[in-house]
């Protein structure tokens, strides 16, 4: 430094003083310009101040002698401290240049630089607050200073400056905000825990509202929360928690809707909990203003409802989460806008909960609530559709999407029809799903689907909300009588849709290229279908689709499938007795409907005319099974047939063996099997009944038999077109065996 510069009003020996390198000789020189100043504060000569301050800061605060420059910051110290009170109107010029020397290379020069902003800020108190964002900016950077001097100094003064914002009521905070908002993404730890600790203080003022911008800020609270450290963690979780009872105590001041995004993004293990916690208080305060948010929180929301007992908090919260969130769609949502019309001015019937003792809270919240807010609908049937294409979806997760898509078509039925053809395919596949409950909650939505008013369509395939019943009829040119609508067959059926007769077709398809899912779960999704559907509607559908089957062996299987179920589920015991008697015409149409199909298979063919009394008829199919290839397939199926004559569904046929003037052809169609079955269990099974038949000398053909007048019943063409059938089946047998001829053998083995 040039020792002969002009530097007055600082005499020769100050400035010699202020480059010195020893601490106590600039000591010496810093009370030499307390007094100095001192003296023009007396004389209100505030040039000079200014002068003196200026010389402090550029000559030597500023020099490029690492001397100089701590005798300039000691200097600008003692002026602040004697200009006292007045220390305020220079606060510009005296800290802007302690604040250049914080990124001072030399670490005991940052030292200097923090002592002496320690001592201004001191002296000037709440008259620092305007410059409030220079000096948090500072402190920010010295919060991470690799020395530990360093480090201690910035904390004395972060703790003086905390103390002059919680005091003052004059702390501009939306100057504040934008800074923070920047550096709030620090990835350093000791930024991170500066930057929290003040927004703890901030948030613990009752003059400063911090939760009005919580919005700017809650997104970088979150990254802090997932810190490494523990300390920091728990600083930011209880930084949290006060926003959170906040909330919860002023709901109608909160902005929720532009809070909601910023928790489904933050899916790391170490925060997860909070977000869900947050989304869950979130939904359950601003109800349905989160709806158009819905289908990000589902995106959070969904793969926690699979964790495990290690994350079980996080579950319960999300399941809370999920489970409010599907209470807020109502069928409101199922209204296009111009059917709303002016429903800004109405009020919704959802309403947020109400606050104990605040009033004031509800009435705001139920003006919230007024306003139009729209069902991402799109939204959301995206992403249940993607969880159901995702292999890694956990089993209660897929549980959850098929109980969403459940709500929404019983919800908004219209505008879920939309989405239908899209998403029939994968409901369809999920039917191979592993879990029997998924499965379950599968066909609760294809069952809506298929009966659901609002998919009805008419022959352009828009949808309207016809109420008609589709009807479900036996195939031109296979009719025993006059045409039926099985729909309206029973008044307890409910309505079938277009979509009906299409998930039959694409079930049977289904069962017919996966035959392990026919084998494995074909009686439980068609038992759990007739519950669902009506029984009837079931088997009269899909009697009419196997009658085209191509696939013979197919057709086969399937008929014998639906045979079993149809005598031994509980879940048909009306379709049951409704096949029993005969009495009616439609219960008529309906054996027809069956029998044409079940002609697929012999042995299931004359069991439906055991189980609808037509013994006589048993009896001439049994007389043709001499015809066929008899095969050992064929005889396992007349060996179950005699199992199920022994069990309880065929009690009736068993007590009618009493009777044997009346049932001959009963009789002779059991002795029928019987000539059928090798020397076997079965064979003793059968033998030992039919010899506890009475008086079998009674056992000559009357001129009439017993039998309830059936109506529209021609058994000729009947036993025609079973005789067609298995041409059919024998003809496709041959063609797979290389055989031209019918075999000699009627035993294959």
């Amino acid at each position: 430094m040039n020792t002969e510069k002009d530097f007055s009003p600082l005499t020769p020996n100050i400035v010699r003083a202020l480059n010195d390198k020893l601490y106590e000789k600039r000591k010496v020189a810093a009370l030499e310009i307390e007094k100095l100043v001192r003296e023009f504060v007396a004389q209100n000569n505030s040039t000079q101040i200014r002068h003196v301050i200026q010389i402090l800061a550029s000559e030597f605060a500023l020099s490029q002698h690492p001397h100089s420059r701590k005798g300039g910051l000691i200097g600008l110290a003692a002026c602040s401290i004697a200009l006292g009170k007045d220390s305020g109107l220079y606060l510009k010029e005296l800290i802007e240049p302690v604040l250049t020397c914080f990124n001072d290379s030399d670490s005991r020069l940052r030292y200097y630089a923090c002592e002496a902003l320690y001592n201004i800020v001191k002296v000037a108190r709440g008259a620092v607050l305007p410059h409030f964002n220079v000096l948090f900016d500072g402190l920010s950077k010295l919060a991470a200073d690799p020395d530990p001097n360093v480090k201690s100094g910035s904390e004395l003064l972060d703790r003086l400056l905390k103390d002059i914002v919680t005091e003052s009521n004059k702390f501009d905070l939306v100057a504040f905000v934008p800074l923070l908002r920047e550096r709030i993404y620090s990835n350093n730890q000791y930024a991170r825990q500066f930057i929290i600790s003040w927004i703890l203080v901030l948030e613990s003022v009752p003059d400063i509202n911090l939760l009005d911008y919580l919005p700017e800020i809650l997104d970088g609270l979150f990254q802090i929360l997932g810190d490494s450290s523990k300390e920091i963690r728990r600083t930011c979780e209880v930084v949290l928690g006060e926003f959170l009872k906040e909330i919860k105590k002023t709901p109608s001041s909160v902005k929720f809707a532009e809070m909601a995004n910023i928790l489904v993004i933050h899916s790391n293990d170490l925060i997860q909990l909070t977000a869900m916690t947050w989304m869950r208080e979130f939904i359950q305060l601003a109800g349905r203003v989160v709806l158009p948010y819905s289908s990000g929180i589902l995106t959070a929301v969904l793969p926690c409802l699979s964790y495990d007992d290690r994350k079980k908090s996080t579950k319960e919260a999300a399941s809370a989460c999920n489970h409010s969130l599907m209470k807020l769609v109502t069928p409101e949502d199922d209204e296009d806008e111009e059917e709303t019309g002016s429903s800004d001015s109405q009020p919704r019937e959802d309403s947020p909960p109400k606050t104990e003792g605040d009033t004031n809270v509800v009435s705001k919240l139920a003006c919230m609530t007024r306003m139009v807010v729209t069902l991402d609908l799109d939204g959301i049937v995206q992403v249940l559709d993607r969880h159901l294409h995702d292999s890694s979806t956990g089993m209660m997760t897929r549980i959850a999407v098929l109980k969403w898509l459940y709500h929404l078509y019983i919800k908004t039925p219209r505008k879920m029809f939309r989405h239908t053809d899209s998403l029939f395919p994968m409901l369809l596949k999920t039917l191979s799903d592993e879990s029997d409950e998924v499965i379950l909650k599968d066909l609760e939505v294809l069952a809506e689907i298929a009966s659901s008013p609002a998919g009805q369509t008419d022959s352009s395939g828009s949808c309207d909300n016809s109420d008609s019943k589709l009807e479900l009829q036996v195939p031109d040119g296979a009719k025993a009588g006059p045409q039926t609508v099985v729909g309206d067959a029973s008044p307890s059926t409910p309505s079938m849709n277009s979509y009906f007769y299409k998930f039959m077709i694409n079930l049977l398809k289904r069962f017919c290229l996966e035959r392990k899912l026919l084998e494995n779960r074909g009686a439980f999704i068609i038992r759990q279908l007739c519950l669902l559907l009506h029984a009837e509607n079931i088997f009269h559908s899909m009697a009419d689709i196997l009658l085209k089957e191509e696939d013979l062996k197919f057709a086969s299987t399937m008929v014998q499938t639906l045979n079993t179920i149809l005598l031994t589920s509980a879940e048909l015991f009306q379709l049951r007795n409704q096949l029993k008697d005969l009495r009616t015409q439609e219960s008529c149409a309906l054996f027809c409907c069956l029998y044409r199909s079940w002609c697929h298979n012999p042995v299931a063919t004359v069991s439906l005319c055991f189980l609808t009394q037509n013994y006589r008829h048993a009896y001439d199919l049994i007389q043709k099974f001499g015809d066929l290839e008899v095969t050992v397939d064929f005889l396992m199926e007349v060996d179950k047939l005699v199992q199920l004559i022994e069990s309880p569904i065929f009690t009736y046929l068993r007590l009618q063996l009493l009777d044997v003037e009346n049932n001959p052809y009963l009789i002779k169609a059991l002795y029928g099997l019987l000539m059928l079955l090798p020397q076997s269990q079965a064979f003793q099974l059968l033998s030992h009944r039919l010899r506890c038949v009475p008086n079998p000398e009674l056992m000559r053909t009357p001129v009439g038999t017993k039998r309830p007048a059936y109506t529209h019943m021609d058994y000729n063409d009947l036993l025609q077109h079973f005789d067609r059938v298995q041409s059919k089946h024998l003809e496709v047998r041959h063609q797979r065996s290389g055989r031209a001829d019918h075999p000699d053998r009627k035993l294959v083995l």
